[in-house]
Order: structure tokens, then C-alpha cells, then sequence
């Protein structure tokens, strides 16, 4: 395997924090809104799909989080959910089958209706009652009901052990709205919102810029460090990093493509801007159909993880802003492993041959690897074009490359026309169950059956049992190198998060959640004496 060193003087998430804690404590940076400060502009690529929690089960989070509120959330530092709407939250039995929470007193919405218990268990209702195809509902497979006790005590009955299902509740999808401004069982139909977030929602133009403004009637754990901000959603990459460095943004995070993340490094190094690098748990990873008579052989799926060169495609084509993965559920998470290292080791085309040669293949295997053409940004078509170079150069395969934008390439896959195909996943909650869970089953995320018994039969449901996620540890290894010996999912890189952010800004090394998705309340304008 070549290894690639990665020297960049780049300022961490860390190194930021500390410095930014230190010089505050001198007096200089003040986070104190002045109440006629503009607002902070952010610039991202990924615009919401709807303003409705009922039907997002996407990109749509990433507002949600600011406008809207959730029983539970993340704090800054937070690694498990924490109360928000709630002011606390607990499982009330031995079997994590009865989640209890009391909500905060005087909650109210925007409108300055009341938040109370009936609201939350009508938002969660809604959620299944409307049941939007690929929205959020698959999320509540382990809900029987919701019961409102009282004004403030909500009681969730599941029908199974699940201790992930605080971290469902904490995901934006879950995000309570106020039942006279939101239909019981469709979705609403305009681009008004009535939450109980950080911010209100002033105006909201499709696709182009939300306005926000600070909602002095939240309750919560955000403590807003501005105003109002102003979100500018963006097509690309360069057009994006162009309105940062011309001025017209203050922030630009999601969808930075590598060649433009190198320029606003080289920027960092000279205190033009600054860029903040943080951990991320987005992967990649190629998926194998067992319907293909050839993808469905294990010793092709093995030769393949064989030869494929990880490093070599974060390198070349990623320049150094993803790193290698070698197990579905991404390094950071407990239960992480290198199983697809483990195993295979450094990539071999002679141990790829005897791979094949043992199962009696002795000829180029044909294969064709579909990937999207506008998902996951420009370096797909180049990450899939090192691939096939890497898989042709090995002498074991005749690799034809095919595409399709992502809406006829979900179809695709669900119809299970691709032999191998590519598949990014964002995670919905910060644990190894959502990295796993989803992939199996004989109905999964990838529309392509796996039905894996031991681990949806035996490993995930022992592992739900559990509260302490640092207890089972033991089944996600186990789950985990059953993937390993299937090798019907071979992971590929997992990517990192940066934030690019003018001199005059503060807090961005502080507005990332464990889902990486940005809370703009941490934002603020530097000031000094």
C-alpha cells in the first residue's frame, strides 16, 4: 500500500478551541450580541428539500436543527443526546422498552401558542400518520405509541428493546410543531414555519436563502452568541468558496470539494481566513448485487477488496481531505474497527489471483460499476475513474463504468439493475447500530436484500438491550466482521468536516454537532475593547 503523509499546518477543531478560550479570557473576542449587528451570513450546498420535519429525511435537518426543537439535542462537546425541549429524559425499565420524558415549563412556539405533551406526541403521530415514502418514519420502527401524561410528561412505548431511541429523538427529523399550524395527516403546503428553536424563521426563498432572527421566546440549552443569520444555499463548490473569499459570506461549510479545501488551506497558513478541520462520520463505500452473477460470487467480491487502494483514491482524488475506511461503522464511534485491513492487508493483486484461481475464475472478470453523476459532488466521476484504473491494471477485471443522476439512479438500485454500485451515507444519529442497521435486512437503505440473520436477528437486538453503548462493543466487532467475511459492502473513505470561516468570526470551531450538522447559534462577530 503507498502511503501518503498529509503536512498541512491546518488549525484543528482543538488547537482552535484552546486558543479561542484563551484569548477570550484576555478580554479581546466578546460574544455579546450588540442588537444591531448584521446578520452572519452562512453559505452551504445542501438547501433543504422541505420545510416539513414530517417529510425530511435529508439535507432538510441541517435548518431544522436552528428553527425548530427536539426533546433532545447535542450540546457543544456532547457525544449522547442531551435535553432540549425536555428537561429530562429516561428509560423507566429494565429492558429499554419505555422511554419517559417531562418537558420544560412555559415552552411556547413562535406564534406563542403552547408547547405542551399533546403537541409532542401530535408532531410524532403526524410523523407516522402522513408516512411519507423514504421520509422519516423508518426511523420509529421500534415505536407502539406516544402517550401525554399532563401538560409537561410524554411517555414513548416501544415495542422492542432500543436504546438507540434517545438518538432518534435527538435527530431533527423529530422536531415538534405546533398542531394548529400543522395538518394532522398531510404535509403543510407553504413555506411558513411555526417552531420553538434558537431562531424563527423570517423569510425563506426556495432553494436560495433563509433568514433567521433570534427567538427571544426559546427555552433550551443553545445559548445564541448572535442576532440573526442569513443562509445562502449554493449550487457548487467554486461558486461557493468565490462568495467567501469576495466577502459576501462570513461562514462556507458542506459540499467544499478537495481542490477547493487545498486553496482555502493555503489561505489558513497566511491568516487570510480560517479553515477548521473536524472529525466527520460521512462514508463511502461500494455495494455488491447478489442478483449479478458475477457480483453475487464471494471470491470476485473478495479480489476486489483485495486490489482496491484506499489510500490512493483519498490521495489522488481527494487530496488528502478523506482518510482510507476499513469497516462500515467510521473511526471515532465505539465499536470502529479495521476489519477490512485485518483481513486483507495491503493491496495484492497475487493474493487477488488466488483468490480467484481457487474458485476456478481464471479470467478477467467482467464488471460494471455504476456511480451518480450529482450526489456527492464533482470527484465521484474521478474517485470511480482511479477505481476501474486500479481494478484494469490488475489484470483480474474488464471494469465498464456507467452513471446516472441520483433521482433514475435510486431507481436503479432499488430494481436492482447495478451489478456494483456506489452508496455515500450521512449518518442519522452518532452510533455503530447506523451504520450497520441500515444496510441490512431484507429491506434496507440500499433497496438491495442482505439478509445477514446473525446480525438482525441476534447482534442488533442484544445490542439494543443496552443503555451503555460502551457495553456492546463486543457485537458491533462481531456484526462487523461479518461484513468483513461477506464483503458485500467493501467501504472505501471516510470524510472529514471543514469549515471555512472570515477573520472576523468566532465560534465555528464550536458549531458542529456529533452529526455533524451546524448549530448557528454558536456563531458571533469578533469584537474588542
Amino acid at each position: 500500500m503507498r502511503v501518503f503523509n498529509r503536512n498541512r499546518g491546518l488549525r484543528n477543531v482543538a488547537a482552535i478551541a484552546s486558543i479561542s478560550s484563551l484569548v477570550a479570557g484576555c478580554g479581546v473576542l466578546s460574544s455579546d450580541s450588540s442588537g444591531d449587528e448584521e446578520p452572519i451570513v452562512v453559505g452551504t450546498t445542501s438547501a433543504p428539500s422541505t420545510l416539513d420535519p414530517a417529510a425530511s429525511w435529508d439535507s432538510s435537518w441541517e435548518l431544522f436543527r436552528n428553527i425548530y426543537q427536539t426533546l433532545l439535542s447535542y450540546p457543544f462537546g456532547a457525544s449522547a443526546p442531551q435535553p432540549d425541549a425536555a428537561e429530562s429524559c429516561d428509560f423507566t425499565d429494565a429492558t429499554n422498552t419505555e422511554y419517559r420524558c417531562e418537558l420544560r415549563s412555559g415552552l411556547k412556539f413562535s406564534d406563542g401558542s403552547v408547547l405542551d405533551a399533546k403537541a409532542v406526541k401530535y408532531s410524532i403521530d403526524r410523523i407516522r400518520e402522513i408516512n411519507v415514502n423514504g421520509g422519516p418514519a423508518g426511523l420509529l420502527g421500534s415505536l407502539d405509541r406516544v402517550q401525554a401524561l399532563g401538560d409537561r410528561e410524554i411517555v414513548f412505548h416501544l415495542n422492542k428493546p432500543d436504546a438507540t431511541f434517545p438518538f432518534v429523538l435527538a435527530t431533527p427529523a423529530m422536531s415538534i410543531v405546533a398542531p394548529d399550524a400543522y395538518p394532522a395527516d398531510a404535509l403543510r403546503k407553504d413555506d411558513g414555519v411555526v417552531g420553538s428553536g434558537p431562531y424563527a424563521l423570517k423569510s425563506y426563498d426556495d432553494g436560495k436563502q433563509a433568514e433567521l432572527v433570534g427567538n427571544d421566546s426559546y427555552k433550551g440549552f443553545a445559548d445564541r452568541r448572535n442576532d440573526a443569520v442569513t443562509i445562502r444555499y449554493f449550487q457548487d463548490s467554486p461558486t461557493l468558496t468565490g462568495a467567501l473569499k469576495d466577502k459576501e459570506l462570513d461562514v462556507a461549510f458542506r459540499g467544499l470539494a478537495a481542490d477547493d479545501i487545498v486553496d482555502l488551506q493555503d489561505k489558513d497558513s497566511k491568516g487570510e481566513l480560517q479553515l477548521i478541520e473536524g472529525s466527520g462520520t460521512e462514508i463511502n463505500y461500494l455495494v455488491f448485487n447478489p442478483k449479478d452473477p458475477w457480483a453475487a460470487k464471494p471470491a470476485v467480491r473478495k479480489a476486489v477488496a483485495q486490489v482496491v487502494d484506499r489510500a490512493a483514491i483519498a490521495h489522488h482524488v481527494y487530496k488528502d481531505t478523506v482518510e482510507p475506511l476499513y469497516s462500515m461503522v467510521p473511526k471515532g464511534l465505539t465499536g470502529h474497527t479495521t476489519g477490512f485491513f485485518d483481513d486483507f492487508g495491503d493491496p495484492s493483486t497475487s493474493k487477488a489471483r488466488e483468490m480467484l484461481s481457487d474458485a476456478g475464475i481464471t479470467d478477467p472478470v467482467p464488471l460494471t460499476l455504476w456511480y451518480t453523476s450529482d450526489r456527492y459532488g464533482s470527484a465521484t466521476k474521478a474517485e470511480f475513474e482511479e477505481l476501474k484504473r486500479q481494478l484494469d491494471e490488475s489484470g483480474l477485471f474488464r471494469v465498464t463504468l456507467k452513471s446516472r443522476p441520483w433521482k433514475t439512479y435510486v431507481a436503479g438500485y432499488q430494481k436492482g439493475e447495478y451489478p456494483v454500485f456506489g452508496r455515500g451515507w450521512f449518518a442519522d444519529f452518532p452510533d455503530a447500530d447506523n451504520f450497520i442497521a441500515p444496510f441490512v435486512g431484507e429491506q434496507n437503505a440500499l433497496g438491495t436484500p442482505y439478509p445477514a440473520p446473525e446480525i438482525t436477528g441476534e447482534l442488533l437486538p442484544r445490542s439494543r438491550e443496552e443503555s451503555d453503548r460502551a457495553n456492546v462493543v463486543r457485537e458491533f466487532e462481531e456484526a462487523q466482521q461479518i461484513l468483513v467475511d461477506d464483503a458485500r459492502l467493501i467501504p472505501l473513505w471516510q470524510g472529514r468536516q471543514y469549515v471555512a470561516a472570515s477573520d472576523e468570526v468566532a465560534g465555528a470551531e464550536r458549531a458542529l454537532d456529533p452529526s455533524t450538522i451546524m448549530m448557528m447559534w454558536e456563531l458571533y462577530r469578533k469584537t474588542s475593547w
